[in-house]
């Protein structure tokens, strides 16, 4: 099973010469905006690998000259691939860590349960699974007096100074350019201290603490000029929704707002990117500024769009001049003038613009993104929870329906982690009150009731569910999904539940992706053989939930493609893929948008609010204030304000999509 074909996705639209240049000439070349040396991955996972192996081998090499190697590491998400590959390093092959010695990079304070610190997580990853010795592990405590804590961070840096100082430096970057807890403001010789957490982290730390009231008030970190001591600095960044803020340490000079640019300073740092999050660097997002180009319809779309914001004009508007002021003279040398590049991008613009998502029958569908025939068809939208179908696709999933289309919706995961307590209290109560009017004779209700509620009473933060409570969670997420379903107009029967296997751990902590995982989704594919899907092609996050219900959809057709589903039915299948609600498709790479009237995004308003669970209490709403249905509206007003502003017709909110095309 290929469990990670996500991840090739973006490859489509990149050069390889533009993230791994041919020559030092190039490299020279595409870099010379970068004020720091960054090495960019096809993958986190190439990424993780090639830093694994780098500290592997810095290891083995203190070993033979008999020396400690000193490190201080970074936990989360960014680097648990690495980790992991450390430990089948020392599993596998013999990796000894016995000549580590450890420095915790920072621990939030006070913690009421050390489980959900900062050491806790890497003792989880990497430090309870390898053979470094106790005595070489230097913890901040979770625990200190508050009296305790000036001295303490006194001893720490005397600790780090008589173990020689940090040899190895590995961090992340937060999404304010925060390296450890040293945020915007914070001054460049600070050493290890106490500082107070801003709204920004304390968001980011809401998914490890379950609720941003539970994060604590503060955290105990290196400085930063205990970091700018270390002898080499690594930092790592995985994913689109890093590469705004990676864009910012690592092209504009050094400024206190992004305390990671500081690393600008620093004689012996490297950074480590993916293609995700390196998005946004000159080389990768406006080529032309930098190198001359390998120009594909694509690449050319994307010039023109950035063009018409650079100059505030209309696609149809753009002139000889503008091109040549704005470094795209070769474009004028292959369309031999303005006038021609315009009319090619205003009408590849236009022709992704339909009302008929599923193909409109008895149509010339020549320059339409969907074809006309077979009419009608079957379609099948996968949703990763059970909103998301509404949130990121609900106007044209109300129009597949309304155009007459069999659509099926496959929610991939149960969504119980993501219910607050209070949601099932409230349900727990509307049972008890029909037990209490007599319309249910279960004698077991009012056991069953005093039984949940003692458990959610005594449950303390980092505690898991029980899986009757899991399970009540997912009821409540299945209830929602299927009245937003019939609210569309959809039969029941036509709604799929598939509770894949790796979302169902009970913790924000998912499994990999397993053959079980993709067995039951190979099965409905071949169940409902859909001539048209939809899938959730979100590649922000490397590591949630998304993507991985993504790979589970990509394994599966990877599977069909190789047995007779191919002839078939799978070779004719055309595969959409959507956002959801905090990105959409950069325009470029649009290539079927859908518009909806004012009444059809009200509608898909109301479809949201069948999502009760989902409103203002959900534990995962991210670090956006705004709730899920706000966000899809801004989107889709904004995607459509924009193909206004290229010149083409004005309407009132656009959902997007990209295909996707089996190699």
């Amino acid at each position: 099973m290929k469990a990670n074909l996500s991840s090739q996705i973006s490859l489509s639209r990149v050069s390889k010469r533009l993230y791994c240049p041919d020559d030092v000439f190039e490299q020279s070349r595409v870099t010379r905006l970068e004020q720091l040396p960054v090495t960019i991955y096809e993958s986190s996972r190439l990424g993780a690998l090639a830093v694994a192996e780098y500290i592997a081998s810095q290891i083995r090499l203190r070993q033979q000259q008999f020396k400690p190697y000193v490190v201080s590491l970074a936990p989360g998400r960014s680097t648990g691939d690495i980790y992991a590959e450390l430990v089948r390093k020392h599993r596998e092959e013999g990796l000894s860590f016995r000549n580590v010695v450890f420095f915790d990079l920072y621990e939030y304070y006070p913690l009421t349960d050390n489980r959900l610190g900062n050491h806790a997580q890497l003792k989880t990853q990497l430090l309870d699974h390898v053979d470094i010795p106790p005595e070489n592990i230097h913890t901040i405590p979770w625990n200190l007096r508050k009296e305790d804590i000036m001295s303490f961070c006194y001893d720490y840096e005397r600790l780090i100074a008589e173990a020689g100082g940090i040899d190895f430096q590995l961090l992340g970057i937060g999404r304010c350019g925060n390296i450890a807890f040293n945020e915007p403001g914070s001054s460049l010789n600070s050493l290890t201290r106490l500082v107070l957490l801003d709204n920004n982290s304390k968001e980011d730390a809401k998914v490890m603490f379950g609720s941003v009231d539970q994060v604590p008030v503060s955290a105990i970190t290196m400085g930063i000029d205990t970091i700018m001591q270390a002898k080499e600095v690594m930092l790592v960044a995985w994913g689109e929704h890093k590469s705004a803020i990676v864009r910012q340490a690592m092209e504009q000079h050094y400024d206190v707002a992004c305390p990671a640019s500081v690393l600008q300073l620093h004689k012996n740092v490297r950074c480590m990117l993916d293609l995700g999050a390196a998005a946004r660097l000159t080389r990768i997002a406006t080529p032309w500024v930098v190198t001359s180009c390998e120009w594909d319809d694509q690449l050319v779309r994307r010039a023109v769009v950035w063009l018409c914001r650079q100059t505030g004009k209309p696609i149809l508007k753009l002139t000889n001049k503008d091109y040549n002021d704005h470094g795209l003279s070769e474009l004028i040398t292959r369309f031999e003038s303005a006038y021609n590049c315009n009319i090619k991008v205003f009408n590849d613009l236009q022709h992704t613009i339909t009302g008929w998502p599923g193909g409109k029958p008895n149509a010339d569908d020549s320059n339409r993104p969907e074809r006309a025939k077979p009419y009608p068809k079957d379609v099948l939208i996968f949703s990763p929870h059970p909103d998301d179908d509404v949130i990121s696709m609900g106007g044209t999933f109300a129009r597949l329906i309304k155009q007459g289309h069999n659509v099926h919706v496959a929610y991939e995961t149960s969504g119980c982690i993501a219910v607050c307590d209070d949601e099932v209290i409230r349900f727990l109560d509307f049972l008890k009150g029909y037990h209490q009017l007599g319309l249910l004779s279960d004698s077991d209700v009012p056991a069953k009731y005093d039984e949940y509620m003692h458990f959610f009473r005594d449950v303390k933060v980092g505690d898991q569910d029980t899986r009757e409570v899991l399970d009540l969670k997912a009821l409540i997420r299945r209830g929602e999904a299927t009245a937003a379903c019939r609210h569309m107009g959809l039969p029941t029967e036509h709604i799929h539940f598939l509770n894949l296997p790796f979302y169902e751990t009970g913790s924000i902590k998912k499994g990999p992706l397993t053959e079980a995982d993709c067995t039951i989704v190979r099965q409905l594919l071949e169940q409902i053989q859909p001539h048209e899907m939809f899938v959730a092609g979100d590649l922000a996050d490397p590591h949630g939930t998304h993507r991985v219900c993504l790979d589970a959809v990509l394994a599966a057709l990877d599977q069909l493609r190789h047995t007779d589903a191919w002839e078939r039915w799978l070779k004719d299948c055309r595969i959409w893929m959507y956002r959801g609600a905090w990105m959409e498709w950069e325009v470029d790479l649009i290539e079927m948008a859908v518009p909806m009237s004012p009444e059809e995004l009200r509608f898909k308003r109301n479809t949201i609010l069948k999502h009760q669970s989902q409103m203002e209490s959900a534990p995962f709403m991210g670090n956006d204030e705004r709730l899920f249905w706000q966000r899809a509206e801004d989107r889709n007003h904004a995607t459509a304000e924009l193909y206004a502003q290229l010149g083409l017709a004005n309407y009132e909110a656009i959902e997007a999509f990209v295909q996707y095309r089996m190699k």
